[in-house]
């Protein structure tokens, strides 16, 4: 019996442990976060792609930056993939990587901040400058057991700003957008300086005339009573929120207009975020980490929304052990904007794909055969959806984005969704008929 299985996420005493382990983190590093501008990006979604676009940016304004994602990590001019399979690592890690981000004189730190990191005391002693706030939806009920406490987590860094130690000449900054859930909460506490961006009536800036296509997008960026134009190979029209959040930590920094055009038109995308794997057919093929109902709903519905899509083939799977009340409303996002699903293998962890299978398809119209399919064995699935596909179609793999393993019931193993996809596309190529 997995001794860890016993013990619930939320109890008092393991919850304890972690919180005594990042105290003693932070006194064998040195607090590290008190000589660096903390910045912390929370959110359901778009806290890796948010983060990213505000690090590389900042690198372009030639600061020196060291960010942690669930996809990288980077320091100053060194980036490497974060293996650890975890937003919010280990305190110990944690407070290792900000120390050498010391060492290396980084300057500003921004930290994908999920709320298991929260609760789990793994971000103890950070002393966080800026919290930006993406949007909140359902996820990690596994562990909350309740949106209010998922969202009241969440919270809690925006509540230790002002609790938190002042840093000379530091304005403790909330940048929230106001077309999340649950903003008035975020909205009604206090800060030295707030920020809101998105389409609300009570948001000092927002977007409009975004024009996009499948590899740039530009759009007017309106405050006060200035403008600013923004060209971006972020392609994707939920980006616009993601990079107006950007704008407004750009702004804090003192950047001016001209400079932020600048630093925003050289960042690209993120790994396995919304990534389109080149091909030879005459289909895309796109990689996403999407593993929410509102991650699937904005990537699915933007995809559709385009002229030229013809089918949208999604191969779709849920994570073991992890919030099972989302199964079935994530599959109903897929199955509403998807032309054919393919049901198959994420991570298990200890349970057996075939009962995650179980869990997110009932009450569905969509029967087997029904422009649907269940294939467990992940690498076949996506493959039936690769010589199925015909020249318009788009092909979205979710869930694994740049993971570079699988947990499966006996251990990890190695996979990559993109090197799978490169392998099969070789395979099709050499069995053409010419």
């Amino acid at each position: 019996m997995n001794l860890k299985k016993m013990i619930d996420l939320d109890n008092p005493f393991r919850l304890l442990y972690h919180k005594l382990r990042a105290v003693m983190a932070n006194i064998i590093y040195g607090f590290p976060s008190k000589d660096m501008i903390i910045i912390g990006v929370t959110g359901t979604n778009w806290k890796t792609t948010t983060s990213n676009i505000i690090a590389k940016g900042l690198q372009n304004a030639w600061k020196k930056v060291f960010m942690f994602s669930t996809v990288n990590v980077i320091i100053d001019d060194t980036e490497f993939t974060n293996e650890t399979k975890m937003t919010s690592p280990d305190a110990f890690e944690l407070q290792r990587l900000l120390k050498i981000a010391k060492w290396k004189w980084c300057e500003v730190a921004i930290i994908e901040t999920a709320s298991h990191g929260i609760k789990m005391h793994r971000n103890w002693g950070i002393q966080y400058d800026m919290a930006v706030l993406t949007n909140i939806t359902q996820d990690h009920l596994d562990l909350h057991k309740t949106m209010d406490d998922y969202v009241h987590t969440k919270l809690e860094l925006f509540k230790n700003l002002i609790r938190n130690a002042r840093k000379p000449n530091i304005k403790k900054t909330a940048i929230i957008n106001t077309e999340s859930n649950y903003k008035e909460l975020f909205l009604e506490e206090t800060y030295d300086v707030l920020y809101a961006y998105g389409n609300w009536d009570k948001s000092n800036l927002r977007a409009v005339n975004v024009v996009q296509s499948f590899n740039w997008m530009s759009f007017e960026v309106i405050w006060a009573w200035m403008r600013m134009n923004i060209n971006t190979g972020l392609f994707w029209e939920f980006n616009v929120q993601n990079i107006l959040a950007t704008i407004w930590v750009f702004m804090s920094f003192g950047l001016k207009p001209d400079e932020i055009e600048k630093a925003l038109k050289t960042v690209w995308g993120v790994p396995g975020r919304m990534e389109e794997v080149k091909n030879l057919e005459w289909y895309k093929i796109i990689i996403d980490y999407a593993h929410t109902d509102d991650a699937l709903e904005n990537i699915l519905s933007t995809i559709k929304s385009l002229d030229w899509v013809n089918n949208i083939y999604t191969v779709f799977g849920a994570t073991g052990d992890r919030d099972k009340t989302k199964r079935p409303i994530m599959w109903e996002v897929v199955s509403r904007l998807s032309d054919f699903v393919i049901l198959t293998q994420d991570d298990d962890y200890t349970e057996k794909t075939e009962e995650i299978i179980k869990d997110v398809i009932p009450g569905i119209e969509r029967k087997e055969w029904n422009w649907f399919w269940v294939i467990p064995d992940r690498k076949e699935a996506i493959r039936t959806a690769l010589v199925t596909a015909k020249e318009n179609d788009v092909i979205v793999i979710t869930g694994k984005w740049d993971e570079h393993i699988m947990v499966t019931n006996e251990g990890h193993i190695k996979w990559h969704d993109k090197d799978v996809v490169n392998e099969i596309l070789h395979e099709i190529d050499q069995h053409k008929v010419i």
